[in-house]
């Protein structure tokens, strides 16, 4: 058995008990200090047998990583996969998928990731039945209309937007201060400077902003007021469902947002400004580039590899791993059973 030592996570967080059931695991407070990291766990790690070190994301002093990579002790990070739950992270929600990744997460182009790697080097072609399973969830995951988060309501988004008389588009807001964008966009950027390049690279266009869910929920700060950019472009107050937001919409603008590969599997152009998973492949209109990623892949290679290689599925309740088709289906009833009075 493997010893697993855990660092850095909200104690709501203890859930990763159930996702390393083969690991014999020591999990600390969030916060630790140098002295207390060397004086007492540093020396339990390096006579552990095949010691591992889990961190969330990148949120761990920089001194655990360097022991890691001194000691050659494998730092294991761990982030939220791709269709999480019904509710916001922030409010405690327990995932339904998680990636586990090293040296980076799939948002960091700095290094390759292993989702990279999987895109990059994975033999599709050889492997009709992934490619029909990734069509087949594609197909579902439009069909279902749900998305990562499911926090929103169903609305007549027509009403909202108006008739449809010029070429329409979508920038996508995010969380401004989430590593997504600072590993990931190369320069500093705004959702508002986002806004206004849409608006200045599309003359005449109707320019819709949607806001992140988390900052419209006020469980995360915003960088940038709306307000600056409501003369410009239609802002949207409230937290609608993508699948709504999508609707006629000819182009998407994002900086790094997961919500644009969504967009992608509906078949919407989409610009990106810093360098998401999905971007490199030939797939988007990038604006940055990652010399690594040479391959031209397919909305069904990239989704293949996100969504059914990646990631882990996990059934809160039953307490047991489950594919990502068994995981749409729970995130769908519990959708459901949430919209039920």
């Amino acid at each position: 058995m493997t010893t697993a030592f855990v660092f850095g996570l909200s104690p709501w967080k203890d859930f990763i008990r159930s996702w390393l059931p083969e690991e014999r695991i020591y999990c600390q407070k969030r916060t630790i200090s140098w002295l207390e990291f060397h004086a007492v766990w540093a020396p339990l790690i390096l006579v552990s047998k095949d010691p591992k070190i889990y961190v969330w994301g990148y949120k761990h002093p920089p001194f655990i990583e360097r022991f890691s990579r001194l000691s050659r002790v494998n730092l294991i990070r761990i982030e939220d996969g791709f269709i999480r739950s019904v509710a916001l992270g922030a409010s405690k929600a327990p995932p339904l998928s998680l990636c586990f990744d090293s040296p980076v997460l799939y948002y960091d182009p700095s290094s390759q990731s292993t989702l990279e790697r999987l895109i990059e080097t994975y033999h599709f072609s050889a492997d009709p039945a992934l490619l029909l399973r990734a069509r087949t969830g594609m197909n579902r995951l439009v069909s279902s209309r749900l998305s990562k988060y499911n926090t929103s309501q169903d609305v007549d988004v027509h009403r909202i937007y108006g008739p449809k008389d010029c070429k329409r588009i979508l920038v996508l807001g995010q969380v401004e201060d989430d590593m997504s964008i600072i590993k990931g966009c190369s320069r500093l950027m705004t959702n508002n400077d986002l806004v206004r390049l849409a608006v200045q690279e599309n003359p005449g266009a109707q320019v819709i902003y949607k806001p992140h869910p988390e900052v419209l929920h006020g469980t995360r700060l915003a960088r940038s007021s709306p307000e600056e950019v409501r003369p410009i472009a239609q802002v949207l107050d409230d937290d609608i469902a993508l699948a709504d937001a999508f609707e006629t919409i000819d182009h998407v603008y994002t900086i790094t947002s997961l919500s644009g590969f969504e967009a992608l599997i509906r078949g919407i152009k989409v610009t990106c400004l810093g360098m998401p998973f999905y971007a490199g492949w030939g797939l988007t209109d990038d604006r940055q580039s990652c010399l690594r990623r040479s391959a031209k892949r397919s909305v069904e290679e990239v989704f293949a590899a996100a969504y059914l290689l990646y990631p882990k599925y996990f059934h809160p309740h039953e307490k047991k791993m489950i594919s990502f088709e068994e995981a749409l289906e729970l995130l769908h009833s519990m959708k459901h059973a949430s919209a039920t009075p």
